[in-house]
């Protein structure tokens, strides 16, 4: 065999550890052959190694779900193709609870599962207790197990993918430090390792830890850090059973293995410790190494094991391990190309569950490499769903303390981090905040959720019934249909291009016909070759051969990306995001409001909807859109950052009149469902097209241009889609009973025939509002006779289908 590393080749995996390994495996399968990983020491060095090894099915969303589910089921496939072992023990997995809220969230979990035909079985306090006498069952309320999970070998899985790998093709290199990253015009060339030059296409950063290091040197922001990671195994306990399934105690940050005859025990703290906090930088020599004990960081979490095995009294403590382990802002990895170097593509950030996600992660990557998208919906694993001030230290090192404990703690509805808050606050922040704002973080501003009402605490109470906000929602969405809202959109990715060949280059992206006409607003979508929707977006054109790309907050960096990638490299895309403060003035009331602060003509025949234009507020020009994400008369104003918070002091002391109330985000989201419009991210993704989703009107007849995705369009046209997108309404509708969020099940009677993508309470309506996509075999008309129900906590709640959406308005004639 020539263990000499080659010259060239089309793609280089950075890192050895069971990540690197399965995107080499998972490239050379789908038929990209010349493949080499270079592992700067040998296999599974980094924390591939010191990995507790757990494999679950089940995971927070959907998307996660079926990464984990693919990834056991591709290492008990390989076992046999090529006879390695990955140590697999699926003796189940037992997630317990000791709260109210927990129990709910497993049973959301669970019912979640149901969508990928998992094996769930939800068990009371007796059962456990009968089955599992070791646990201690006292102040537990129930448990939901997966026969099917368990734990792997994470050396053994490693060695079974980088087999697998090899079989196909892959190379692999051991003891082959990359020391530079090659870039030529903007896109990868090449690496150097051990002072040669490889030449290649493509690069694949795999390399756990050390990619945020390794990205900061090629100019690449990649938002992870280590953190201290502990566990112990006790010394051998008698008797204790080999079939014990691992054992995951949420509510106090502890989970359990049987190791051997040994018992492990795990946390995940909700205060942790960066790793190398003094100089900020993972040693490049560091390899199979551990840090030192720290049992007293430990001790608090090991007398809650202690309490919920009272076996672990007696055992003694055979091994106490404390290792590096990588975490993200959000806990959710980072795959994708990153925005800064083409073909640079990242498969990192796993967050603890490497073992347990590394074959479906690697799937998705090589998937994501050869076809140039991806047609799933994991933008919570894009890295572009970040910044670049996501990598900075001041900022990773401060989160990564809260999000390693952010796995085991509870994944509320509309939860906000603590840590590395306040990045970017909005000129007005403190006159919101005067308001009773209640601030959640928005593509890094603070943005008003909601606003609290008569002196209480802007503040969340979290929970998975009623929400605390709910009475502040009311009262936003009642008075802006009744007068006028004021809501802030500064967060909306705002992008400008100005080209003679501007126009042209928009026809080709787009899907709607964009015009060339100063004042002109186009809602469109741009997609991917296969007609799956990547972006979702309005185009004004604030002058001829001039236009304004909005988007929404949290797609800005992945929006970016795919608009520079298909425009020609002539023509510059300028982020203008940070420039203008947006406030969105909507209700029947804000044509009124705005008369009054302005001498320009806002009559409908002079200002119609889907137009825009420069108007006056004093000596003040701002851009003016008529245009309405929550279904009513409204207008949004663009205004220079320097003139926001004037603009919103007059805004405020002259709605005084008009009855004008601050609105918060959730506010809006209730009243877009109202109004039928979908979000992508939630109801739209590369996962659907136009047809699917209900939004061919999106889809140009006019325009003689072979946009991207147009032949894809053509053919699924002629096709009937498998699933559509459907609104419902829950028959017995009371506010947060039960809380709609996203990933229930629908049924006809007793069978699975969709799931849903968005849920919300009209407090204008009295309803609750359930959007989704299900199976196409039934049309609208008859599902109307069938029993249709929805799936919240394992309970099923009867539904029926909304033909239209609750809000009817004329506003765009008005």
């Amino acid at each position: 065999m020539n263990n000499e590393i080659p010259k060239n080749t089309k793609v280089v995996v950075i890192g050895g550890g069971v990540i690197g390994c399965s995107v080499a495996y998972h490239l050379t399968k789908f038929g990209w052959k010349d493949v080499i990983v270079l592992e700067r020491d040998l296999l599974t060095s980094g924390t591939t190694w010191h990995a507790a090894g757990l494999v679950s099915q089940l995971g927070p969303t959907a998307a996660i779900t079926k990464i984990r589910k693919y990834s056991l089921d591709l290492y008990k496939k390989l076992e046999k193709e090529v006879d390695h072992s990955a140590g697999l023990r699926l003796n189940g997995a037992l997630s317990i609870a000791q709260t109210a809220g927990r129990w709910q969230e497993l049973q959301r979990q669970a019912t979640t599962a149901q969508l990928y035909d998992a094996d769930v079985r939800i068990l009371n306090k007796d059962q456990i207790k009968k089955d599992y006498p070791i646990i201690n069952t006292d102040e537990i309320i129930g448990g939901i197990l997966m026969p099917g999970d368990g734990a792997a070998d994470p050396s053994g899985v490693t060695h079974l993918l980088a087999k697998a790998a090899r079989k196909e093709g892959a190379k692999i290199f051991e003891k082959s430090p990359v020391e530079e990253i090659l870039t030529k015009n903007g896109k990868i060339s090449g690496v150097k390792v051990n002072g040669k030059k490889i030449e290649c296409e493509y690069i694949v950063l795999a390399s756990g830890m050390w990619s945020r290091q390794i990205g900061e040197k090629a100019g690449v922001s990649i938002p992870l850090y280590p953190a201290e990671h502990f566990y112990i195994i006790t010394e051998p306990i008698e008797n204790l059973s080999k079939t014990l399934p691992t054992i995951r105690d949420f509510d106090n940050r502890t989970y359990f293995k049987e190791d051997a005859g040994k018992l492990l025990v795990g946390i995940f703290e909700g205060n942790s410790i960066p790793a190398w906090d003094k100089t900020n930088k993972v040693p490049e020599d560091f390899s199979f190494g551990e840090f030192q004990e720290n049992f007293e960081h430990f001790e608090p979490y090991l007398n809650s094991a202690v309490k919920r095995f009272p076996i672990l009294e007696t055992a003694g403590i055979r091994k106490f391990f404390s290792g590096p382990e990588s975490f993200t802002p959000d806990t959710n990895s980072l795959l994708g190309e990153v925005p800064e170097i083409k073909n640079f593509f990242v498969c990192c950030g796993l967050n603890s569950i490497g073992i347990g996600s590394g074959g479906g992660v690697g799937k998705v990557t090589a998937e994501w490499m050869i076809n140039g998208h991806i047609n799933e919906d994991i933008f919570c694993y894009d890295i572009k769903r970040f910044q670049k001030f996501h990598s900075e230290l001041g900022f990773i090192k401060k989160r990564i303390t809260e999000s390693l404990g952010d796995l085991y703690g509870m994944h509320w509805p509309f939860k906000q981090h603590k840590t590395s808050r306040n990045v970017k606050k909005l000129p007005h922040h403190e006159q919101l905040k005067s308001f009773g704002a209640c601030f959640g973080v928005s593509a890094g501003y603070e943005r008003p959720m909601w606003f609290a009402l008569d002196g209480e605490l802007a503040q969340y109470d979290y929970s998975y019934n009623f929400q605390n906000w709910y009475p502040s929602a009311e009262y936003e969405t009642n008075n802006t249909i009744k007068n006028v809202g004021l809501f802030d959109l500064t967060p909306f990715s705002k992008f400008e291009i100005k080209s003679d060949k501007a126009h042209q280059e928009l026809q080709k992206i787009c899907t709607a016909n964009i015009k060339n006409e100063t004042g002109k607003c186009v809602y469109t979508h741009m997609l991917n070759r296969d007609g799956g929707i990547e972006t979702d977006l309005t185009v004004v054109c604030i002058e001829k051969n001039h236009f304004r790309i909005i988007s929404s907050a949290a797609t800005r960096e992945r929006d970016k990306f795919h608009i520079v990638k298909h425009l020609s490299n002539d023509i510059d895309l300028k982020d203008v995001t940070d420039d203008y403060c947006v406030f969105g003035l909507f209700g029947p009331k804000s044509r009124d409001l705005i008369r009054a602060i302005s001498k320009d003509n806002f009559d409908n025949d002079a200002f119609k909807f889907a137009t825009a234009k420069y108007i006056k507020i004093g000596e003040i020009d701002i851009w003016a859109q008529r245009l309405s994400y929550v279904g009513e008369l409204g207008y949004e104003l663009y205004v220079k950052f320097s003139d926001s918070k004037k603009i919103y002091e007059l805004l405020i002391e002259k709605g005084i009149e008009f009855n004008l109330s601050n609105c918060g985000m959730h506010a809006m989201d209730i009243m877009r469902m109202e109004s039928g419009f979908l979000h992508w991210g939630h109801d739209i993704s590369p996962e659907e097209n136009q047809f699917q989703a209900g939004l061919s009107f999106t889809i140009s007849k006019k325009k003689d241009v072979n946009f991207i995705g147009r032949d894809a369009l053509e053919k699924i046209k002629r096709e009937k889609t498998k699933t559509r997108f459907t609104m419902f309404t829950l028959k017995d509708s009371e506010p947060g009973k039960p809380l709609l969020l996203h990933d229930e099940p629908i049924y006809i009677d007793d069978k699975i025939i969709g799931r849903s993508t968005s849920g919300n309470y009209s407090f204008n309506f009295k309803k609750n509002l359930v959007f989704g996509y299900i199976n196409n075999d039934f049309s609208n008309d008859e599902l109307q006779s069938k029993n249709l129900f929805i799936e919240v906590e394992k309970q099923k709640h009867p539904i029926e289908v909304q033909l239209e959406p609750l809000k009817r308005t004329n506003f765009k004639n008005l």
